[in-house]
């Protein structure tokens, strides 16, 4: 699989919400239940706006305009930044996949899309990395996104039988698209491993860690892969990634890792051998500084094993 695949395989993003939204009037609404979950709707008729907070400023976001907000912070969207909003968990039914969620009368401003929950248990190290927002155009060249989009609208106007669950694999093809369209426009000042793979040269380093987590990988031959020097490379890499080659490597593997010892029965040496540790020692004081706890104890509290 290329990176963006597989590293979309690991958060898991399973569709919990797919609906409409039509408001009107003056409303606002603080986006409280996106802490371990990314949300992507794309707005069909009218206009709102973002506020990020943290001293960003509010962005507005026309019909015509996808966005994806994939860091989990809390958000404001409404008609008008300055409007107070109201918290979307005490006033929006969080469980009505599959429809149209009228507020404030409806009629000016009309978005559709999914609340994606992330299942992935190390879901928190990929996603603090990326940007708070990606918006993107869904109009123009952008066939294939407004084609997700207009198909999910279809599914919700007609409720034909498995309208819902048509629109669930809609919504993550729509996801995909969003993603693959930042990467095209995404400008040289962006951080970050997504961002990254828009730089045709670090996308190649990347690509190598993935295929070959295993491999006893040098900084030299890491550079050789991308056609760098090995100083150009080292520099090049944190400013487009935001960490070093060899930390982005660590982390990568012990994100393997855990999956394994989720999903297999293989003792901690074989997976240690399968991330490329030769020392059980090394991958465990690897796999504690990056996760948080021992590899044993991680494979236990997975199972629902208390520790003894």
């Amino acid at each position: 699989m290329d990176p963006l695949s597989e590293v979309l395989s690991l958060l898991k993003p399973r569709s919990y919400i797919t609906a409409g939204f039509d408001a009107g009037g003056n409303w606002a609404l603080t986006l409280d239940d996106l802490a371990g979950r990314i949300k992507c709707y794309a707005v069909l008729k009218g206009s709102c706006w973002l506020s990020l907070g943290g001293g960003i400023a509010p962005v507005r976001l026309d019909a015509g305009e996808c966005f994806v907000l994939p860091s989990g912070r809390e958000v404001c969207i409404g008609n008008d930044p300055a409007a107070e909003p109201r918290r979307a968990s005490e006033v929006l039914d969080a469980n009505r996949s599959g429809e149209v969620v009228t507020y404030n009368g409806g009629g000016e401003v009309f978005l559709v899309g999914s609340r994606f929950d992330v299942s992935g248990r190390h879901a928190e190290l990929l996603l603090r990395t990326l940007p708070p927002l990606i918006q993107v155009q869904t109009s123009g060249e952008q066939a294939q996104l407004r084609w997700c989009i207009e198909l999910m609208m279809q599914e919700f106007r007609e409720a034909r039988p498995g309208s819902s669950l048509v629109a669930q694999h809609l919504s993550h093809m729509m996801l995909v698209q969003a993603l693959r369209i930042y990467l095209d426009d995404c400008s040289q000042g962006e951080t970050g491993w997504l961002a990254a793979l828009a730089d045709p040269q670090m996308s190649k380093g990347i690509a190598a860690m993935h295929r070959d987590p295993s491999f006893p990988w040098t900084l030299q031959e890491l550079a050789r892969q991308v056609g760098m020097s090995r100083s150009t490379f080292a520099q090049r890499f944190p400013e487009r990634v935001g960490v070093t080659p060899m930390a982005y490597l660590t982390r990568w593997r012990m994100m393997l890792a855990a999956e394994r010892l989720l999903h297999s029965r293989d003792t901690v040496a074989q997976v240690a051998a399968t991330v490329g540790y030769t020392s059980e020692h090394a991958f465990n004081t690897a796999f504690r500084r990056t996760m948080g706890v021992s590899p044993r104890r991680y494979a236990r509290a997975s199972a629902g094993i208390a520790d003894g």
